[in-house]
C-alpha cells in the first residue's frame, strides 16, 4: 500500500515554521531569521519513501493587520491550505495568547481533516508547563493528535513525522519521486539573498525589500568546474533604503554578496558568481504587476 497526502503547517510569524519544515524535509527549504514574516511564501517540501509521499507545506504567518496588497497574498497562501490538506499542523508556542474567536482557530474547528496541536520551543519551559499547555488547548479544541517538540533541536520530530504517516491514507503519487520542492533552483536562490538581507540590515530594510534572479547561467571554470553565474536585482521602496543597502563605498552590498554566495554555493553544490543590484520600486508590496512577477499570485 501507497500512503500519500498533503500536510500544512500554519501559525502566528516567528514560531519556527520554516524550522519545523526544515527538520521534517531534511533539507533547507525555507529561509529562517528571528524576525518574524519570514516566510512569504507557501513553500512545498517532499518527502519521498517507497511506500509513501509526503507533500509538506511551509506558510506565511497569518498577518492580522494588513497593510498592502503583498500582506494579503501572503493571507491567502494560508488560506489556500484549509482547501488542501489531509492534515493541518497547528504550530504554537508557549508564549502565544490566542482568544477563542480568533479566525484561525474558527477554520481549524469546521475542519473534517486530522488537525494536530504542535507545541513548539517546548525546550524553553518545564515540563509541567507544557502539561498545563497541553490541557489548556485541548479545552478550546478537541486536537487529533497533541505534540509536543522543539522543532531547532529536533526533539520529538521523528515521533511527529511518524503519527502523520499513520493518519495519512492510501493515495498516488503526486511528484516524480526524486523530486523534493516545487519551486525552481532561482526562487530559493532569491530567498537566501533575501534572508541575509534579513540578518544584516535593521528596521524597516528586510520588510521594504525583495529579491528577484534576473538571470541564471550554468556555466564552468576554467578548470571545468560547474560555474553559476547569478544576476540578482533587490528592489526596495526608498532612495535612502538603496544607499543603506550600498553602503559606503559599496562595503555593505559586497558583504551581503559575499554572504549570500557562500550559502547559494552550498545549496547548488558548485562555484557561484553573484552579481547584486539595487532598484527603488516605492509602491512594490501594492503593485499586481510586480506582485505577480515576484510570485505572490499563486
Amino acid at each position: 500500500m501507497h500512503k500519500s497526502g498533503f500536510v500544512n503547517i500554519i501559525g502566528r510569524p516567528n514560531v519556527g515554521k520554516s524550522t519545523l519544515m526544515n527538520a521534517l524535509v531534511g533539507e533547507r527549504m525555507s529561509i529562517i531569521t528571528n524576525k518574524p514574516q519570514t516566510t512569504r511564501h507557501r513553500i512545498i517540501g517532499i518527502v519521498n519513501d517507497d511506500d509513501y509521499q509526503v507533500v509538506f507545506s511551509d506558510t506565511p504567518g497569518v498577518v492580522r493587520d494588513p497593510a498592502y496588497k503583498m500582506h494579503e497574498a501572503m493571507n491567502r497562501f494560508v488560506d489556500s491550505t484549509f482547501k488542501d490538506g489531509d492534515i493541518m499542523l497547528f504550530l504554537t508556542e508557549p508564549n502565544e495568547h490566542y482568544t477563542e474567536d480568533d479566525p484561525i482557530l474558527q477554520k481549524l474547528k469546521k475542519l473534517e481533516t486530522p488537525v494536530f496541536l504542535v507545541i513548539n520551543k517546548i525546550d524553553t519551559i518545564s515540563d509541567k508547563e507544557v502539561a498545563d499547555l497541553i490541557q489548556q488547548w485541548n479545552m478550546i479544541i478537541d486536537f487529533t493528535e497533541t505534540i509536543p517538540i522543539s522543532a531547532l533541536k529536533k526533539n520529538n520530530t521523528d515521533t511527529l513525522f511518524n503519527l502523520i504517516l499513520k493518519y495519512l491514507k492510501e493515495g498516488p503519487i503526486y511528484y516524480p519521486k526524486d523530486q523534493w520542492t516545487d519551486k525552481p533552483e532561482r526562487f530559493f536562490v532569491s530567498e537566501i539573498i533575501r534572508e541575509k538581507i534579513l540578518q544584516q540590515y535593521a528596521q524597516e530594510i528586510p520588510y521594504s525589500s525583495e529579491v528577484i534572479v534576473e538571470s541564471f547561467k550554468e556555466t564552468e571554470t576554467k578548470n571545468g568546474d560547474p560555474l553559476v553565474r547569478i544576476s540578482a536585482i533587490i528592489f526596495v521602496v526608498r532612495k535612502t533604503q538603496k544607499s543603506i543597502i550600498i553602503g559606503k563605498a559599496g562595503a555593505a552590498i559586497k558583504k551581503l554578496g559575499s554572504a549570500a554566495r557562500k550559502d547559494i554555493e552550498v545549496f547548488l553544490e558548485s562555484k557561484v558568481f553573484l552579481e547584486l543590484f539595487v532598484k527603488v520600486k516605492d509602491n512594490w508590496r501594492d503593485n499586481d504587476r510586480l506582485l505577480k512577477q515576484f510570485g505572490y499570485n499563486h
